[in-house]
């Protein structure tokens, strides 16, 4: 776990738990009722009562309190040691002395520690895997997590082929440099972003957004414009996929696919939530040994 500060400090790895630790200082009650949305609309429930639910790479916990209100036994964990620490902070403010939430220090590629926690309901990895180092690994740990009939939420970075590649240049050089660097990569992608958008509504005939109904389509999960932006762009490790190779991934583990939401080939998280439709090889075993 050491290696962790390690790899932040010889410039391996974006500090995800920094960035998080200044999110929660901001969280209030819209940004709670906003991730119980997105939750709500990616289930088709509007309750997880009765439901253990796993935030595999919790960040600032957000989504596992959005589980918890909505009935989840709820169980948090990060590799970062500051992911870690917002989640407890955002724990301590909104469910204090809550028995029915617990946050852990692990990995997800740490295979006897995911197997400690025990099998779940709803496993939860959004924007996560691919910023492990090894995502191929990390799936093949969390899969593990899904109790039969269970599901798992992943979203994933696209494979866009050259783009994706020097994405990965620029968010190493990001996690490389000095303040400075850091400051000019931002600006640049912030206006990169802004201006395809703009010039692209201009292009559909649409009206340009005022600020306060952009940044609501923005924050729609409950999360903020800038610390998505610099998770972004000081996003390193990175790794992509293509969704053919996701889907069989996880169908040839017996899972069958509920739903998916691509990015059109382009930029951004392709998103899945699949279903566990038929035991792991593990509860395969096990169901062999009792017999």
């Amino acid at each position: 776990m050491d290696e962790w500060k390690t790899d932040i400090e010889t410039g391996r790895r974006f500090e995800f738990g920094k960035n998080w630790s200044s999110f929660v200082e901001n969280v209030d009650e819209a940004h709670v009722e906003s991730a119980q949305h997105a939750l709500v609309e990616a289930l088709g429930r509007s309750s997880l009562e009765g439901a253990r639910f796993l935030d595999a790479g919790c960040g600032s916990g957000l989504h596992s309190l959005a589980a918890r209100r909505l009935g989840a036994e709820v169980v948090s964990f990060d590799y970062d040691a500051q992911s870690v620490e917002a989640t407890r902070k955002l724990k301590a403010r909104f469910a204090p002395d809550d028995d029915g939430w617990v946050v852990h220090r692990g990995s997800v590629l740490d295979a006897e520690f995911v197997t400690s926690l025990g099998a779940f309901d709803v496993v939860y990895s959004w924007g996560v895997l691919h910023h492990t180092g090894d995502m191929w690994t990390a799936m093949q740990y969390i899969e593990g997590s899904v109790r039969d009939g269970g599901e798992l939420f992943l979203a994933l970075y696209n494979d866009q082929g050259l783009p994706s590649r020097i994405w990965t240049e620029i968010k190493r050089r990001y996690v490389e440099g000095g303040s400075v660097t850091k400051s000019a990569l931002l600006v640049g992608a912030g206006a990169y972003f802004e201006g395809r958008s703009t010039i692209g509504r201009v292009l559909r005939g649409e009206p340009l957004l005022p600020f306060e109904q952009w940044r609501k389509r923005k924050e729609d999960r409950g999360m903020s414009v800038w610390t998505d932006l610099v998770d972004w762009v000081g996003g390193y490790p990175f790794e992509v996929s293509r969704p053919e190779e996701i889907f069989d991934f996880f169908h040839e583990r017996g899972f069958e696919l509920l739903h998916m939401k691509t990015c059109g080939g382009g930029l951004g998280c392709n998103e899945f939530i699949f279903r566990r439709a038929r035991p792991s090889s593990a509860e395969s075993r096990g169901a062999e040994a009792r017999a």
